[in-house]
């Protein structure tokens, strides 16, 4: 895989598959951390005098174009960051973005309008998809993936431009690729996994790889009362997938044949009901009442992740311990993320709701080794996937 390096980038038009679909609230940008992580490879680029094309989705507008899910909010966020003003073409590949394109000068950068307005950037059909990409790859002489959250997604800007531009991957998948590679070859033990989230059906591939793998997997979240459930407790009107009650009763008898420490909540808060202000009481995770719901790990739980924490030299976490959005039901997460900072451990967030929870709890993202822009590309690594983003950039 070539990186930015093998690419003589002066006065060409480089275009770079970011990943930029950020939370908004109306036009404010509620969590910028992922435009903030693109910015190395884009003034790398302009910086060595490119002609910097900015391409990205936000949201699933489905193929038509709804102002909802512009990227325009995002070209003012990105435009502050590096210091400059980003053209914002009107389109993603007509008349406005060639126009756009057109205008630029050496190191000026431009974004285009939502890539997911256009039906063929997420086509199934390879024929529509390609003649997309060839309207993509027509605005610009060079290729850059640096769109990491994107790149489990065979998707136009991600598998077909490279096809058709000399390319080379950007720096944060570079770095992304070198983080996950240390997760799966030669792992400095004990290596630890923690998983939470909603739902078990998410994480099956990554979970039935895993316990191939690691040494111990603290399950939090709402997927923890499934297994709670399998292991024949109640869960009261906690979140539960009746389906996945075989394939967990599997996990947990792998884990035992393995050797596998697999480590389950022994106290939940159990809440009234799902709101911000619900009343709830700490109960043990065997003795959740009919008329409640687990929306946290407990004390003695968070205590007990801590402990299991402590020793490993090998950390993944992926996904939040309970309803972390609700201050009274974010101890949990937070706990297991003070857990991490406080490691010796190579410690990774591996992206999606847990990159979110360490911002909104204000923690430092630098007591982290590695905080991972792509949620789902990083689980379907973990499971042994070929990414088709990935695949895509190699020679």
């Amino acid at each position: 895989m070539r990186n930015l390096d093998d690419l003589d980038v002066k006065g060409r038009r480089v275009l770079v598959r970011a990943d930029l679909n950020v939370p908004l609230d109306g036009e404010t940008i509620t969590d910028d951390g992922r435009i903030r992580a693109s910015l190395p490879t884009l003034r790398a680029l302009a910086g060595n005098g490119a002609k910097v094309i900015v391409c990205a989705h936000l949201g699933r507008p489905k193929g038509e174009v709804k102002p909802e899910f512009s990227l325009r909010p995002v070209a003012r966020r990105l435009g502050e960051l590096l210091g400059q003003d980003v053209a914002f073409a009107s389109d993603v590949a007509g008349d406005g973005a060639r126009a756009t394109v057109e205008g630029l000068q050496e190191g000026q950068v431009a974004l285009l309008e939502n890539l997911r307005f256009e039906p063929g950037e997420t086509a199934k059909d390879d024929a529509e998809r390609r003649a997309f990409a060839e309207r993509l790859a027509g605005l610009a002489e060079l290729y850059v993936g640096d769109g990491f959250g994107a790149v489990h997604r065979k998707h136009a800007s991600v598998y077909d431009v490279p096809a058709l531009l000399p390319h080379a991957a950007g720096g944060l998948i570079a770095a992304e690729v070198d983080v996950l590679r240390k997760l799966t070859e030669d792992t400095e033990r004990p290596y630890v996994v923690v998983l939470g989230g909603a739902k078990v059906s998410d994480k099956l591939g990554v979970i039935a790889n895993l316990l191939t793998r690691v040494d111990r997997l603290l399950i939090g979240g709402g997927m923890a009362y499934t297994f709670l459930k399998a292991q024949g407790h109640e869960v009261g009107g906690s979140l539960l997938q009746e389906d996945q009650l075989d394939q967990v009763r599997g996990f947990l008898a792998e884990a035992a044949e393995r050797g596998v420490d697999l480590v389950l909540p022994v106290d939940v808060l159990a809440a009234t009901d799902f709101a911000a202000d619900a009343a709830f009481d700490v109960v043990p995770a065997d003795a959740i009442p009919a008329d409640r719901q687990g929306l946290d790990i407990g004390p003695r739980t968070r205590e007990l992740f801590a402990g299991k924490l402590a020793d490993a030299r090998t950390v993944f976490w992926n996904g939040p311990m309970g309803v972390f959005e609700f201050d009274a039901f974010a101890g949990g997460t937070r706990a297991v993320a003070e857990a991490l900072i406080s490691s010796d451990a190579f410690t990774v967030v591996g992206g999606g709701d847990s990159a979110a929870a360490v911002r909104r709890l204000g923690l430092p993202e630098d007591g982290f080794s590695h905080i991972s822009t792509g949620g789902g590309a990083s689980l379907e690594y973990l499971e042994g996937k070929t990414l088709p983003g990935l695949a895509a950039l190699e020679d």
